[in-house]
Formats: structure tokens, C-alpha cells, sequence
């Protein structure tokens, strides 16, 4: 006798029938900060530091990196510059180790932040649709973690990460899976998926997630499944980075690097 748990399922995404408790379109003009705390991890930082450039364009959200942006976090994170948006933030008083996404083991609140429980969604459909950037030097991701009230409930699960230097004529890499950051209870689990077609145009990238389960889908077709259990609330983390080079260049004449995005949605569980 077959043993169903051992069957993998590779049916496409079908969200026919189902609601969505977060459909944002960002139609309104403006950013709608009831949803979307727009700063990077301020905690490690300062608000001024990680606050988000965006505009909202006829179609879509573009976030954008200047030639004037300045690195988010020199002191724990180098050159690295970021333009993003999250849905909460957790993190503990000044001088404190307490924080969302420990990056690396020194990191200390630099500016205590005010906790934001904005859109926290546990099980269901996360979907983003986006065009990704295509320069050596950018990359885009969308990654939901742990709220991380408690330390443990950290991980992250990869619905999209793909680097500028992955892209080519054809088509690029898409990074998906989960990721344990500081959860013990789970393990590493990612790859890149080859996606033909051009990733610089709109491209949706979604999980279905349940409490055994996360399965990662491209297009609404499947792409991967893990099989692991995380079960606590994630916040939605949407972001644009520009990587720094090893001789500390950049190129200015191809900025800014703008990441579009056309709608972001999240379906309760069935």
C-alpha cells in the first residue's frame, strides 16, 4: 500500500473560489502605512537611515535606489544599500540584542522602534506580483519571517530572491525555499529554479502554505515543495537591494534601480 505522505503534490496554484484578507493594488496614490512599515529593519539602524523611496506609478509601486542612497547599516552591514517594505516590527530597547532578522552575532538596537503588528498572516496564499532588475549589482526579494516576538520564531520562507546577475537573454535564476535563520526547528532548504522569459516583466510568485508544509509556485506552476512545519505569524518583507563591489564602485549611470510591483495578495487558509 502507498503511503499518501509520500506523494508529492505538483498541481498548480488554483486560487478560484478564494478571498483574499490582503489585496493590495496601491491604486490609492499613496502608501497605505496601516499595512506597510516602510523601513528596513530600523532597529539595526535608525528610521531616517532605512526609510523607503518609492512612488506609486499608474500600475504599480516603484521602489527605488538613488545615486544618493546611503547604506542602511555601515556599521553592521557595510555598503549594502536597501529600499523596502514590511508589514511588522518587533525589536527590543536600545542596546539590546533583541531583534528581528539577527543577521550576525553582534547586532545592537541602535534606535528603539515602536512595535507594529500590521499584517501578520499564519498559513494560506502569500503572492507577489513583480519585475525583477536586471544590473550585476541588484537584487530583489520577497521574503516573510517570523514576527520573532520569541527568538525561536525566526524563519523565513523564500517565495522570490533573484539577483540582477542572474538574469540573462533567456531568462534567470529564482532563489525559493525555506530558510531556519535562528529556528532550531528547522533546517535549510533552498535552490534557484530556472525561469525562461524575461524576469525584468511582471511575474507573480506565490507559496501555499500549511502546517506541514510550504509549496512554492512561479507563474501559479509548481516549483518546490518543503516539507516542514513552521507555525507561528510571519510579517511580509519586500525589498530592493544594491550590493556593494569589491572595489567599493558603483555605477551611477545605471541608477536608480527601481523595482516594480504590480500587487501583492494573501488568501487565509482553506
Amino acid at each position: 500500500m502507498t503511503d499518501d505522505t509520500t506523494i508529492l503534490d505538483t498541481s498548480p496554484l488554483d486560487l478560484d473560489g478564494r478571498e483574499p484578507d490582503l489585496d493590495e493594488r496601491f491604486g490609492e496614490g499613496v502608501l497605505d502605512e496601516k499595512v506597510w512599515w516602510p523601513h528596513y529593519l530600523p532597529h539595526w539602524s535608525s528610521r531616517e537611515r532605512t526609510a523607503a523611496r518609492y512612488r506609486i506609478a499608474p500600475d504599480a509601486l516603484e521602489l527605488f535606489i538613488d545615486a544618493d542612497t546611503a547604506p542602511w547599516s555601515p556599521e553592521f552591514d557595510g555598503e549594502n544599500r536597501v529600499c523596502h517594505l514590511q508589514t511588522g516590527q518587533f525589536s527590543g530597547e536600545r542596546g539590546s540584542p533583541i531583534g528581528q532578522h539577527r543577521f550576525r552575532d553582534s547586532l545592537v538596537v541602535r534606535e528603539e522602534q515602536p512595535e507594529r503588528r500590521l499584517h501578520l498572516p499564519r498559513f494560506g496564499v502569500i503572492e507577489v506580483r513583480m519585475a525583477a532588475v536586471r544590473h550585476p549589482d541588484a537584487m530583489v526579494a520577497f521574503w516573510p519571517i517570523g514576527f520573532e516576538d520569541r527568538p525561536e520564531d525566526s524563519g523565513e520562507i523564500c517565495i522570490a530572491e533573484i539577483f540582477g546577475s542572474e538574469i540573462d537573454d533567456d531568462g534567470g535564476w529564482v532563489g525559493v525555499g525555506v530558510k531556519r535563520q535562528h529556528d532550531s526547528r528547522l533546517r535549510d532548504e533552498f535552490e534557484k529554479i530556472r525561469v525562461d522569459g524575461d524576469l525584468t516583466e511582471m511575474h507573480d510568485y506565490a507559496v501555499e502554505w500549511t502546517p506541514d508544509a510550504v509549496r512554492f509556485f512561479i507563474d501559479h506552476r509548481w516549483v518546490k515543495t518543503v516539507h516542514q512545519r513552521i507555525d507561528y505569524p510571519v510579517q511580509l518583507m519586500l525589498d530592493l537591494y544594491e550590493l556593494p563591489r569589491a572595489d567599493g564602485t558603483r555605477d551611477t549611470a545605471a541608477l536608480p534601480h527601481t523595482l516594480r510591483v504590480e500587487r501583492v495578495r494573501t488568501f487565509p487558509p482553506r
